[in-house]
């Protein structure tokens, strides 16, 4: 079985940040978040990896191929280009959930998140063996939101999708699985070790709970880009109807 590579990107000592001398402007700190996250989004789709925020002060990246020295070249660009500075800690398992524990726990030990010690800091290890990377996302669907978006008002909307989201999440995270909000009516699942029927099983829970059916593209490849390229194939196949069923699966 192969294993997934994730790197825990953290901004250091940020919430001190924000508040020295004085409270920064919401403003000043949400441009620096957005800018942030497009910046790592850039430099490591550049390698072929793909990252997601979770609090935007802490964002977490698939980087299955991207070596130890690729980070320390991502973080020099980051650090040299923004006010802060971010530490990152990388970890792999044969899970998505097992992954990110390890990653996090790396960077646990390296120093706390508020220490003004902690500065650009990395560690952790990344799968030894290139033949054991194996990166596998499935890109999740609402089935029929734009009839939604088309009738309801935005924010019930909002809510809605923000159920979904937490529906799988719950449903996810008892299976060692990943998921996160892609934008429109779209989820990436990081899905290593799950198969097709237990996703279904995972839709049939959601729609049950919140009502909506789900319908997804599973890429399985060695590099995170690979995988959800293959995924968004698979889901633009179900779309158009040239596939049958609520999951068609892809591997390079």
């Amino acid at each position: 079985m192969g294993e997934i590579q994730l790197t825990l990107v953290q901004i250091d000592n940020y919430g001190p940040w924000t508040v020295t001398p004085r409270p920064r402007r919401e403003t000043e700190l949400q441009t620096l978040q957005a800018e942030l996250f497009a910046e790592l989004e850039r430099q490591f789709g550049a390698r072929e990896g793909l990252i997601f925020p979770t609090r935007f002060d802490n964002m977490l990246a698939i980087t299955n191929g991207v070596s130890m020295d690729e980070h320390r070249k991502i973080q020099r660009a980051v650090n040299k280009k923004f006010p802060v500075t971010v530490s990152m800690g990388v970890g792999t398992a044969s899970t998505p959930y097992e992954a990110q524990m390890n990653a996090t726990l790396a960077l646990q030990r390296a120093g706390g998140s508020r220490s003004a010690e902690r500065r650009g800091m990395l560690v952790g290890s990344t799968v030894k063996r290139p033949d054991d990377d194996w990166v596998q996302i499935a890109h999740v669907d609402v089935n029929h939101s734009a009839l939604i978006t088309d009738s309801e008002p935005i924010y019930d909307t909002h809510v809605l999708l923000q159920k979904t989201y937490l529906a799988l999440m719950s449903a996810l995270t008892r299976r060692k699985a990943l998921v996160f909000y892609a934008g429109g009516d779209n989820f990436m699942v990081l899905s290593n070790g799950l198969d097709p029927r237990e996703l279904s099983d995972v839709f049939s829970e959601v729609k049950r709970e919140v009502g909506f059916g789900l319908k997804a593209g599973v890429g399985g490849a060695q590099t995170a880009g690979l995988a959800a390229n293959l995924a968004s194939e698979g889901l633009h196949e179900i779309r158009n109807g040239v596939a049958k069923g609520p999951i068609v699966c892809k591997t390079a």
